[in-house]
Order: structure tokens, then C-alpha cells, then sequence
């Protein structure tokens, strides 16, 4: 899983439009600092700063390998968490749709993509979305067992959740409570009514919740832009 996850992640950045943000992405996927990568590789941090921030063109192929192998030596040293995350690659049935972007993006492009209407205030503007998970909320409650929660996650965690149909939004979000991996955002798809408590539990843990009336069709379309 190791090799599939360095050619995952050095085909993403290769390809990508705009590598220096996919580099940021994945750099923050891993919780490694510029600074802490910069050293690991033994360079300066303002070369890792300006690739990233497209001041310096994107890097080559050599370039991008070492900082992919990087990034994965730098969390097997510190006890492979993100690798033992993306050790699962099987779909739940309780996921009806699952997608990385190419390179993360803003939470306001997103929002604004999706039509989606903010139930809480917890929108920080430098918090960015790598991915979205379309999850079935009865399958999830009935069958998905904490074992199995990380497969809703994909490659990256800093991900939108969206629940369909999901009643009054409570489950959810006990759910994610319970849980030390938290999403970058929860979104109930054309909910019947939105309990205050799932507003609240939200709140307390500092995600954004929000409610999207789009049918899923339309959703998953203008979400493949950013694939």
C-alpha cells in the first residue's frame, strides 16, 4: 500500500494544474511543517514555501519524488499514522460516492459550488477540502463498525462528509463526536428537519455544518471539476 500511496500522491502533483497547492495538500495530510520537510530534505524552507505559493516553477519529476518520500519516511518515523489511515482502501457499502480533488480548495469554493446553506458559523476561511464521501446515513448507523469508519475518509481526512437521508442530522454527529478523526466539513443532503442538538455537537467540535438540496446527480457533477 506504501508504493500505491508514493505513486498516488507523485502522479497527483505531476499532473496536477496547479502543483504547488496539491504539494501543500498533501504536506498538511501528513502534519509535516515547511519547515520540518525543508529539513528532512536539506533544503531551505522558502524553496519548499515557493513551490508551494507558485513563486518558483513546479518541480520536476526528481523533485517531487523526494518530496513524496519525504513526507512518508517523515510518518513511518513518528509511527505511520497517515500510512496505516490509507492501509484501507475498501469501500463500505454504506458509501454511495467517493472523490479526491486534484489540488485542495477553499472552503468558500466549495460552498459555493454545491449551493449549500451554513447551519453553524464555524467557517475559517484558511480551511481547505481535499475530497467529499457521500454516505448513506441509515447503512452508516446499522453496519458501519468503528473499524470500518476510517474507509468513509479515502486518501485524506481534511474531506466534506455528506449524509443523505438523514432525518434530523443527530446519529451523524454523535457518531463523528466519538471519533478522534474529525472531517473539514458535515453536510446533510436534503434533510427532513435539522435537530439544534447536531447544530451543537457540530459547533462544540468546530466543523462546519451545512445543508445541501441538491440532487445527488447534480452534486457529484459540479463536484468532478475539482477531481
Amino acid at each position: 500500500m506504501k508504493d500505491q500511496l508514493r505513486e498516488k500522491i507523485a502522479g497527483e502533483i505531476t499532473l496536477s494544474q496547479d502543483a504547488g497547492k496539491t504539494i501543500r495538500k498533501w504536506r498538511e495530510e501528513f502534519h509535516v511543517s515547511q519547515q520540518d520537510l525543508a529539513e528532512y530534505m536539506g533544503v531551505s524552507p522558502s524553496m519548499i514555501s515557493d513551490y508551494e505559493s507558485g513563486r518558483r516553477k513546479s518541480p520536476g519529476i526528481a523533485i517531487v519524488r523526494r518530496i513524496v518520500d519525504s513526507l512518508i519516511e517523515l510518518d513511518e518515523m513518528s509511527g505511520g499514522t497517515v500510512l496505516k489511515k490509507f492501509g484501507l482502501d475498501k469501500k463500505h457499502d454504506c458509501v454511495t460516492h467517493i472523490a479526491e480533488f486534484s489540488s485542495s480548495i477553499s472552503i468558500d469554493d466549495f460552498l459555493k459550488a454545491i449551493d449549500a446553506e451554513p447551519l453553524n458559523d464555524i467557517f475559517d476561511s484558511e480551511r481547505h477540502i481535499h475530497g467529499y464521501t457521500i454516505i448513506d446515513s441509515l447503512k452508516a448507523i446499522t453496519s458501519l463498525s468503528s473499524f470500518d469508519y476510517l474507509q468513509i475518509y479515502g486518501w485524506s481526512s481534511e474531506r466534506a462528509l455528506i449524509f443523505s437521508g438523514v432525518k434530523y442530522g443527530r446519529s451523524p454527529m454523535i457518531a463523528i463526536r466519538a471519533h478522534p478523526l474529525k472531517p473539514s466539513m458535515v453536510a446533510y443532503l436534503s434533510p427532513e428537519q435539522v435537530d439544534p442538538l447536531a447544530i451543537r455537537l457540530a459547533t462544540l467540535e468546530n466543523i462546519p455544518l451545512v445543508k445541501i438540496t441538491l440532487p445527488v446527480s447534480i452534486l457529484v457533477d459540479r463536484l468532478s471539476k475539482f477531481e
